[in-house]
């Protein structure tokens, strides 16, 4: 039986150098999302990359004193060592300035208008150059982007348009007979009420008042329009339209595309269209994810409360960060940011639980046994309560993810994580080892421990994929079969003797007068 596919994509990241802990959030959950379908067995695709050209770029280098392709190239950098710093493991990254994807947008392009789909006329209307979105009058409130309420200018050009109206019935006969195509359920009201069945205006597809863009190849006056221009990304960077597409044949259409809620419409109106009028299959799913505010406000480097994902990494480590994001958060949601919310996640769930955990069951191992764990049952009345509660674990914990329900699958696993510690103040081996005669009951009892401990790592690799080496180590784990998302559904395989190598603690706690004092001084 064939591999099962994955393909799963961020939105293209917009090129300006605004990048804060916001974007981090969709790279982290679309890389967690990515790494559990490789443990479970899946041949993953991934894709992230840059949306790369616009009227809001080509103004924004003339204002540097750069050209439009040296300013991407700075940003493109920038994003790439986001995406280091975030251990995110992509496999595509995608920029719209490369040749393949100007010479398969143009093709695009020129197919719809040789059947029809694309037309020529005149735009008058208003504009958003930052969103670079086109609006109707009732679309705007006082003057302003409903998105990012700046202000709108009007524009009056030529342009060409594609017959997105033509495809209105048939996108809400989509979404209707396919009730997951748009998530969370609120989004899909959302395009629903306020765009589909009020009715949709073709789409202005080109323009001329700008030249940073894919020239329409039969009138290069005209460029094409930076959504299309950006959306087609999902398939061009398989090959689709290129000499190549043996990708696309493979990972098409994506499982799920994973954007942020303010452009869940070109995403899930726009998009599909296109791929209709194209005769391609339609993404399986989009995602819209919420906002992570401050103060209850969007962040952005412009308003001030923008939170550097470099900093925050370099002081407390890339796991602690992305298990911030995952867990602080149900995704879909919109969020909120705070330093105290990040350390008390650090100093209760990692510091005082995970980490507690891991020294604990490492260290009694040490003390009681010299570091060698002899092979030995365990014989308490409180082992069959870890085991089930490590099952449930696993079960919720896979249906979670399945989701993309991160904080339910973190929730999930830390029931277990504290259940574990709860079984030491249970077992209390300190007794055993003093009352003499129960060495085999307190070796076995540090067995289950060490093996929840097992289970605990390998469940937390997607969000976190650097704190299980450390569990693995200081437990000589080197079989790699008992790393596998399939051997957490079995409790009792790690070897009963146990050869540990103490390591440093994993989550220091955080001072955190201390801490904030220091931040506020920087």
């Amino acid at each position: 039986m064939a591999q099962k596919t994955f393909y799963i994509t961020t939105a293209l990241y917009y090129s300006n150098d605004n990048l804060h802990i916001g974007h981090a959030y969709e790279a982290v959950a679309t890389d967690a999302m990515a790494r559990y379908k490789r443990a479970r067995g899946y041949d993953v695709k991934m894709l992230t990359g840059m949306d790369e050209h616009g009227q809001k770029i080509e103004q924004t280098s003339e204002a540097k004193d750069k050209s439009p392709q040296e300013y991407v190239d700075h940003i493109a950098d920038l994003v790439k060592e986001l995406m280091g710093t975030l251990d995110i493991d992509y496999d595509i990254f995608w920029r719209t300035t490369v040749d393949a994807h100007k010479v398969a947008v143009k093709k695009i392009f020129k197919k719809l208008y040789d059947q029809g789909d694309i037309y020529k006329d005149a735009y008058e209307g208003l504009y958003c150059v930052p969103c670079e979105t086109f609006y109707t009058q009732h679309q705007i409130s006082n003057g302003k982007c409903p998105v990012c309420e700046r202000e709108v200018q009007p524009v009056k050009e030529e342009t060409y348009f594609f017959r997105l109206s033509k495809y209105q019935d048939a996108l809400i006969k989509h979404i209707e007979d396919n009730p997951n195509f748009i998530q969370p359920k609120s989004r899909q009201n959302e395009m629903l009420n306020n765009f589909l069945r009020p009715g949709l205006e073709d789409l202005c597809v080109s323009r001329t008042s700008f030249k940073w863009g894919i020239p329409v190849e039969f009138d290069p006056e005209h460029v094409t329009y930076v959504w299309v221009d950006a959306l087609s990304n999902y398939a061009v960077a398989l090959g689709y339209m290129g000499d190549d597409d043996t990708e696309y044949q493979k990972y098409w259409p994506a499982d799920v595309h994973i954007v942020g809620k303010d452009i869940v419409r070109f995403h899930t109106i726009i998009w599909p269209a296109l791929l209709m009028a194209l005769g391609q299959p339609l993404p399986k799913q989009v995602f819209g994810h919420g906002w992570l505010n401050i103060d209850g406000k969007k962040m952005g480097k412009s308003l001030g409360n923008a939170v550097d994902p470099n900093m925050l990494v370099e002081r407390y480590g890339v796991d602690a960060v992305r298990y911030f994001l995952l867990r602080e958060v149900v995704f879909g949601q919109d969020g909120n940011f705070t330093n105290e919310a990040l350390m008390g996640r650090i100093n209760a769930d990692l510091a005082n639980d995970l980490g507690n955990l891991l020294s604990r069951t490492v260290g009694m191992i040490d003390k009681y046994f010299s570091g060698k764990l002899p092979a030995a049952q365990a014989e308490t009345e409180f082992d069959t309560s870890l085991c089930e509660v490590a099952a449930t674990a696993v079960q919720k914990a896979e249906d979670a993810y399945d989701n993309m329900q991160f904080s339910d699958a973190l929730n999930e696993i830390w029931n277990f994580v504290r259940r574990a510690n709860k079984y030491i103040d249970e077992v209390m081996p300190w007794v055993l080892f003093k009352e003499g005669g129960q060495k085999e009951r307190l070796a076995g009892s540090l067995y289950m421990l060490a093996e929840s401990l097992r289970i605990i790592a390998v469940l937390i690799e997607p969000v976190m994929p650097n704190t299980p080496r450390y569990v693995y180590e200081q437990l000589n784990m080197s079989d790699d079969n008992m790393k596998t998302w399939g051997s957490t559904k079995e409790f009792g395989l790690l070897g009963r003797e146990i050869v540990i190598s103490k390591g440093d603690i994993v989550f220091p706690r955080i001072d955190l007068k201390k801490e904030l004092e220091g931040l506020a001084i920087e």
